[in-house]
C-alpha cells in the first residue's frame, strides 16, 4: 500500500526514525484540504514511543480540524539532526521521518488532559508552568492522536 523508499542507500532504520520523532520539537502535518488542495501546516507535537502514537493540539475550529473531520488520513514529516562534515561544509547531512497514519480527535476529556500535560512538559520549562498554562487553556484545546500505519526514515547529504 505504501511506496518503498526509492533510494535505499538513504534509508535510516526504524530506530533512527523513531529517535528523530522523539527528539525534534516541530513537524509538518499534511491533510487533504479544501477543494482537493493539500494543506500542510507546521505544528508542535509529542511522540509517545511506548504507544507508537503522535499527539497534536489545536483549536476547536479551523482548516486543520475541518480537513481531519472529512478525511482522517494524514502525513506527518519531521526533519532535523543536521550536521556538517568539515571536509564538505557546504553540504550538510540531515535526517527525516515521514509518517503515514490515521488522525482522530481524542474525545475522552480525562485521557486528553493526561496527554496534553505530557505534551506540554516537552515544551514548557517546568511542571508548574505547565499546570498554570493548562488551568487557562485546557478547555479550549483539542488533542489529536495519529496512529502510525507506515514510517520511513531517511538520511541524506544535501549535495
Amino acid at each position: 500500500m505504501f511506496r518503498p523508499l526509492r533510494k535505499k542507500s538513504n534509508a535510516a532504520d526504524d530506530a533512527a526514525a523513531r529517535e528523530l520523532l522523539a527528539r525534534e520539537r516541530r513537524g509538518v502535518l499534511a491533510v487533504a484540504g479544501d477543494d482537493g488542495y493539500p494543506y500542510a501546516v507546521p505544528v508542535n507535537y509529542f511522540y509517545d514511543a511506548e504507544a507508537g502514537k503522535i499527539y497534536l493540539h489545536g483549536s476547536k475550529r479551523g482548516h486543520k480540524v475541518d480537513a481531519i473531520g472529512r478525511n482522517d488520513k494524514v502525513c506527518f514529516t519531521v526533519y532535523g539532526n543536521e550536521y556538517v562534515d568539515q571536509a564538505e561544509p557546504w553540504a550538510p547531512y540531515m535526517q527525516s521521518a515521514v509518517v503515514f497514519g490515521r488522525c482522530k480527535l481524542i474525545d475522552d476529556a480525562a485521557r486528553a488532559a493526561e496527554h496534553v500535560r505530557r505534551f506540554a512538559l516537552k515544551y514548557y520549562p517546568s511542571a508548574e508552568a505547565v499546570d498554570e498554562e493548562l488551568a487557562h487553556s485546557l478547555k479550549a484545546t483539542c488533542l489529536y492522536e495519529i496512529t502510525i500505519e507506515h514510517l520511513t526514515g531517511k538520511q541524506v547529504q544535501e549535495k
